[in-house]
């Protein structure tokens, strides 16, 4: 069939059944993304004869003698289309994983023009068109004529003041684009022609992709949630036309590792293989088929005749601590390093200071409470994926959807035997990560693939088998007691932590240590007690979320204080300036700290007053009206910069012979801006526009290494060695110039166009003239500091329903210099949001075992319209730790909001709240019974 493809005429005969977004990509189209391939997400919208559309659920043949428009059809690089522009203007975006298609419905819309849609009726219209990353204000902004970037009621200095100015001021006097300085990306994102993980043509003379087109993979998943597996008949699935290998646990390295990635991978337990022969979750690799395609894969899957031997389970943490319980890891050796494998433990953590008991007897008021997180699904719109082959010296090379490609090659390593200079994994841009891709998912199996077919190979996860097989938030059990003297000063916090780890112990131990960390390390209080376990369990495997414990651990403690500033009749944000730490506390918790953690720069004081400063100005949205009763929250957090023990950082800087600049670093870019903020420290550095630097990273064959970009360290670690780097090519230049002029290096200023040296200019192209100039940088991440967020609600409940309105929102954060302040306020956003979601709606539902929820449709992730503007406030620091005092700022804005959440429901309506997420039935229910259940 013939139609017209963004002003081309395509030729093509689609196969039976196929969408029209495979069809579409298969032309080279990649301006439509796979995000659910259900019509949920609205990634791979089209314009069909004009009208929006979602490929993925419109037949391919239905696009016959008709007109197909993508992003890339609507406008390009030089001409955008007007849309396209307003989503540059306004920073509508972050990882871009969603925002070709957003254009196209906003376009079909006609919004950014005169004749565009009310602004009130854009919720409705826009409902179709997912983002997990921005939390849809600068998306609304962009969509909306004559909208400003800084709603009113929000405040984002351009530039701090104080201390935090002369930090910042250094910045802007040596690239003059100051903070407004914009993704690299952003042309290409917004047109659709900025490539991601499969975004890739199978062409011999690009390097980044395989030689030919690849075999595909697909999976048989477990029915059970715990079984032997006797035998795997895999002949009918072999004798099938195209079927290019079987593999069953057979063909797997009998090397046992961890899919969670560390800096030390002996932080999570060996208990992983790449197929096993016992399975412990519904959903677990069982076998996988490589074919010519997707199609003759998932027919060898069901082809496959698979005799188990069903075992015992169990799917309840403190179920599994029972003597009787069935033992899931008994076969694992002392080197697993599981913590207990016969009570099903994977770590636990007990320790304190003083005596809780005296500490109870010597409060006026003891608050004690049981609080319960559920899993939480990253729904990252780019799911898990690669694509794996052997390059012309034989290396094997993976191109996949990682956070941590440095520490992915390091296992695969590990696992197969390989060197690592035989090695090679990066990555393209990252559709969204949240700290999923902290996890080495897909990477193994397309490795097994590749060396066992030596062809191209891809794996790419559907979105359900992103609710079945990949890993989500830890769900938790949180007991606080909480004690407190007449005047409202803390005389014991006791935690006790009992954690599902699912099937397998990855990240269970961090998440686990972290979560118990600086969550109680921010109050002084001389009787701290924390008792932790992390429990296997037949559910499936919990992993790195955004926040990494803090948001389970924070949601339960700044509960607890909450109440008990009510008993104390304090205020609550009175209550926590009494028993915050300050510079010059120790950090008091649970374990010795390693001793690297330090207040940098402290903004604590100020969040607490801008917080408040802000709910008592309000924002004018009043109380929707009789029947609403009205409530006010607040709670804080405090995270360390960077994960402990060490995460390292190198990067190179270079001066090209055309005389260009280059900065090369292992940090993937996914959505938080790292990337426009290393060229803006390289420019500041090198005294230069960010426009004029170039970056490339996430490569294994680019630098030395790079721990990766987890933790929030792609600006405190990664920066750290970019701006080394080029502060170390600058004294190169210098010197060079020196020795042209005939002068001291000291004599020599470095400018956008070269080196004076005195009257003389010598130009960048004369200084390369001699070769391509290196330098290098790196950056260990010890010491770490501390970041700081306050986050205060005023919300609206409707008593007949149990709904909750948002009326304000509003986070203030100390980030230390504000490098880039519409990324870093984009940051703040994105993380209250994704926190909103699940504080009020997601809910990821299993029943023995079998996750019950699966699909975007019934995982309710925030909408445009569920979400309030939240006004951000960047306290005035600057930290001596990071690049031109700069703090992280990713995921601790994510740590406060439910508690606030909380808070502020149990002010409107005096019940307090023990389970997330605080849908209205369960508020409802709560207000009935006088208690949450």
């Amino acid at each position: 069939m013939k139609f017209e493809l963004d002003g081309r005429i395509v030729d093509a005969e689609p196969r039976p059944g196929q969408c029209l977004r495979t069809l579409l990509c298969e032309q080279g189209c990649f301006a439509v993304k796979k995000g659910c391939d259900a019509g949920d997400c609205g990634a791979c919208s089209v314009r069909l004869d004009g009208v929006t559309v979602h490929s993925c659920v419109i037949p391919a043949y239905r696009a016959a003698d008709r007109s197909v428009t993508t992003a890339a059809g609507l406008g390009d690089q030089e001409r955008p289309h007007p849309v396209q522009r307003r989503f540059l203007d306004e920073a509508a975006f972050q990882c871009g994983f969603c925002t070709a298609g957003m254009v196209v419905t906003a376009a079909g819309l006609g919004c950014g023009t005169e004749s565009g849609p009310d602004p009130a009726d854009l919720p409705e219209l826009l409902k179709g068109n997912l983002c997990r990353c921005t939390g849809y204000r600068p998306i609304r902004a962009a969509l909306t004529e004559g909208s400003s970037a800084t709603p009113i009621g929000t405040v984002v200095p351009e530039q701090p003041s104080g201390e935090g100015a002369r930090a910042g001021a250094a910045v802007a006097e040596q690239h003059p684009a100051g903070g407004r300085v914009g993704a690299p990306a952003g042309p290409r994102i917004v047109t659709g022609r900025e490539p991601f993980t499969l975004d890739v043509l199978p062409e011999a003379d690009n390097p980044a992709a395989p030689p030919s087109a690849p075999l595909h993979i697909a999976v048989l998943p477990s029915p059970h949630p715990h079984a032997r597996i006797l035998s795997i008949d895999t002949a009918a699935a072999e004798a099938l036309p195209g079927v290019r290998a079987v593999l069953t646990y057979a063909d797997s390295p009998s090397v046992p590792f961890s899919t969670a990635r560390h800096e030390w991978r002996t932080d999570d337990p060996d208990d992983t293989f790449v197929l096993d022969r016992t399975v412990r979750f519904v959903g677990q690799r069982v076998a996988a088929v490589v074919a010519d395609s997707m199609e003759i894969a998932s027919a060898g899957c069901r082809a496959l005749r698979v005799t188990y031997k069903l075992l015992p389970s169990v799917f309840d943490p403190a179920d599994a601590l029972a003597e009787d319980a069935p033992k899931l890891h008994a076969d694992k050796p002392d080197s697993s390093r599981i913590a207990d494998r016969a009570r099903n433990v994977v770590a636990e953590l007990h320790g304190g200071v003083g005596d809780i008991e005296a500490g109870l007897a010597a409060a006026a008021r003891v608050v004690r409470g049981t609080w319960h997180s559920p899993r939480a699904q990253h729904v990252h719109l780019e799911t898990h994926c690669g694509i794996g082959w052997l390059d012309a010296e034989g290396r094997l090379v993976i191109r996949c959807s990682t956070q941590v490609p440095f520490l992915v090659r390091d296992e695969l390593c590990h696992v197969f035997g390989l060197e690592r200079d035989r090695v090679r994994i990066f990555a393209a841009r990252v559709g969204g990560g949240f700290g999923a891709k902290q996890e080495m998912l897909v990477e193994d199996l397309i490795a097994l693939a590749v060396l066992r077919t030596g062809q191209p190979v891809q794996y790419e996860y559907t979105r359900s088998a992103e609710f079945t097989g990949a890993t989500a938030r830890h769900p938790m059990r949180v007991a606080v007691t909480a004690g407190a003297d007449v005047d409202g000063v803390l005389t014991a916090l006791a935690v006790d932590v009992l954690a599902d780890a699912g099937a397998y112990g990855n990240h269970s131990p961090g998440v686990m240590y972290h979560g118990v960390s600086e969550s109680i390390e921010v109050y002084r209080c001389a009787n701290k007690r924390v008792d932790a376990v992390a429990v296997y369990t037949n559910n499936i495997p919990s992993g790195a979320f955004r926040g990494y414990g803090l948001g389970q651990i924070i949601y339960a403690v700044e509960s607890a204080l909450d109440e008990l500033a009510r008993e104390l009749g304090i205020d609550p944000f009175d209550l926590r300036r009494r028993n915050v730490a300050v510079p010059g506390d120790p950090f008091v918790g649970a374990a010795p700290e390693p001793g690297d953690l330090v207040f940098g720069s402290y903004g604590l004081d100020q969040c607490l007053d801008l917080a408040q400063r802000a709910m008592m100005r309000g924002n004018g949205i009043a109380s929707p009206g009789p029947g609403w009763s009205v409530g006010e929250g607040m709670a804080l957090a405090m995270i360390a910069t960077i994960p402990p023990r060490g995460h390292r950082s190198s990067a190179v800087a270079l001066l090209d012979t055309d005389g260009g600049y280059e900065i090369r670093v292992g940090t993937a870019e996914f959505g938080s801006g790292t990337t426009t903020v290393l060229a803006q420290l390289a420019a500041a550095a090198l005294h230069t526009d960010a426009a004029r630097i170039a970056i490339r990273q996430s490569d294994t064959d680019l630098v030395e290494y790079d721990t990766g970009t987890f933790g929030s360290t792609g600006i405190v670690v990664a920066g750290k060695a970019a701006y080394a780097a080029a502060l170390a090519l600058k004294d190169l230049l210098l010197a060079r110039a020196a020795e042209l002029a005939g002068t001291a290096a000291g004599d020599c200023v470095l400018g956008p166009d070269g080196v004076r040296c005195g009257d003389r200019l010598i130009p960048l192209t004369k200084l390369a003239a001699g070769g391509e100039l290196l330098a290098h940088g790196e950056h260990t991440g010890i010491p770490r500091s501390v970041s700081f967020n306050v986050h205060a609600f005023r919300v609206a409940v409707e008593r007949a329903t149990g709904r909750v309105r948002v009326l304000q929102s509003v986070q203030a954060a100390d980030a230390g210099t504000v490098l880039n302040p519409v990324q870093c306020r984009g940051q703040v956003e994105g993380g209250v949001a994704q926190a909103i979601g699940t504080a009020l709606y997601e809910d990821m539902r299993s029943e023995h075992g079998v996750v019950t929820t699966r699909t975007l449709r019934h995982y309710h992730i925030p909408q445009l319209a569920d979400l309030p503007s939240t006004e951000v406030y960047f306290a005035d620091t600057a930290d001596e730790l990071g690049p031109l005092g700069a703090k992280s700022m990713s995921e601790s804005p994510y740590n406060p909001v439910a508690p606030a959440m909380a808070n502020a429901i149990r002010d409107a309506v005096g019940v307090r709240m023990h389970r997330l997420p605080m849908t209205a039935d369960r508020v409802w229910r709560a207000m009935q019974e006088g208690e949450e259940r």
